[in-house]
């Protein structure tokens, strides 16, 4: 065989090889339900109240183990379980009760959502629980955990969903894929679970 021809047969596999393993990454998942929003506040949770004309008041809250949290003027609040818009209506309602304030506007703003987690587990850097936040994807929690080990099956990662306290749904992404932009990214929901398993050399 000529020089010539022998390049061209490299050339040849090259183009097989990269078609064969391109075309072994799974599909995007279509049995995988879309992610249930959840943004009710939960122990450990961090979130920011501005109040109009109360600058003076503290505006950065953690909800403590008990689910409350000490607001000035008002003193402990129970606020796990509520949603934000819920949270500002009581303190609206103790702020007038209590005649503080006639008719205070308030904001809240979530800054962390360290009661819902996203587990990462496997084959990657830094394993383990990632906090959750709304329009967390794949990539993003994969990036949180550290990325992939040198032996990390990133072509067939494994993403468990709850759909009910008794039922998951199991779903097989190629990451791979979506870094390249041949899919789309995978939006998550609290309590998701990520299994990245090792290759199969």
């Amino acid at each position: 065989m000529s020089r010539m021809c022998f390049a061209r047969f490299v050339a040849t596999m090259a183009l097989v090889a990269t078609t064969a393993c391109t075309g072994s990454r799974p599909p995007p998942p279509t049995n995988l339900p879309a992610p249930t929003p959840s943004t009710t506040i939960g122990q450990g949770d961090l979130f920011n109240i501005s109040i109009v004309g109360e600058k003076e008041l503290p505006g950065e809250f953690r909800v403590q183990p008990d689910g409350t949290v000490d607001f000035p003027y008002v003193g402990r609040t129970m606020v796990a379980g509520l949603e934000p818009q819920q949270i500002v209506d009581t303190l609206k309602k103790k702020l007038v009760e209590a005649k503080i304030l006639m008719n205070p506007q308030i904001s809240l703003i979530v800054k962390e959502y360290n009661s819902k987690r996203v587990s990462v587990i496997g084959q990657v850097t830094k394993p383990g629980n990632v906090p959750f936040v709304e329009g967390m994807k794949l990539v993003d929690a994969l990036s949180s955990a550290g990325w992939f080990t040198s032996i990390a099956d990133s072509n067939h990662v494994i993403l468990t969903r709850p759909v009910s306290p008794q039922k998951t749904i199991t779903a097989i992404v190629s990451v791979d894929a979506i870094t390249d932009g041949q899919q789309a990214d995978v939006p998550l929901q609290a309590n998701d679970t990520i299994k990245v398993e090792a290759r199969v050399f």
